[in-house]
């Protein structure tokens, strides 16, 4: 049971991490991108930038809500903050569809797998609570991650 819960921690951890390290606080403050930067520049009207940005914070809490929730065996809460703060549910609290015109299509691409991914990871957390193994759980969590460090490797906003 230790090794799960050792393994259970670094899993977690690491996925803090990753989410962590893709949020690039001076670009979102509308800093430029450092010289080398070769991702994709994506403009938004400054509205939906705003409103964009302030979502991905939400997103990154989101997440750490739904690690707290999962070290505290709390399965069903980690898969109803997936489901409504991540997951297909939430596009319309978003206002995805408003957002979406203004993205290049592999960024729709990847904010849709990551909101797909989220509403899996809410089937597998509330499996977890009914069989105990949590590895399919976080293995759906890291797959949402995934499309975050994807998304911010890959564009960047003006």
């Amino acid at each position: 049971m230790a090794a799960t819960r050792r393994t259970t921690f670094l899993i977690l951890f690491a996925s803090t991490l990753a989410a962590c390290g893709v949020t690039d606080h001076a670009r979102h403050a509308g800093h430029e991108a450092p010289a080398g930067d070769g991702r994709l520049a994506v403009d938004f009207p400054e509205p939906l930038r705003t409103h964009t940005l302030a979502n991905m914070r939400d997103h990154l809490l989101a997440l750490q809500e739904i690690q707290q929730a999962l070290a505290d065996g709390a399965y069903d809460k980690a898969g109803e903050v997936s489901e409504t703060r991540l997951g297909m549910t939430s596009l319309a609290a978003h206002g995805a569809h408003d957002v979406a015109k203004f993205m290049p299509p592999g960024m729709q691409s990847i904010g849709t797998e990551m909101h797909r991914s989220a509403s899996r990871f809410a089937v597998e957390a509330a499996n977890a609570g009914a069989t105990g193994n949590v590895k399919p759980a976080l293995a759906a969590l890291a797959r949402v991650t995934q499309q975050c460090v994807a998304c911010h490797a890959a564009y960047r906003m003006k």
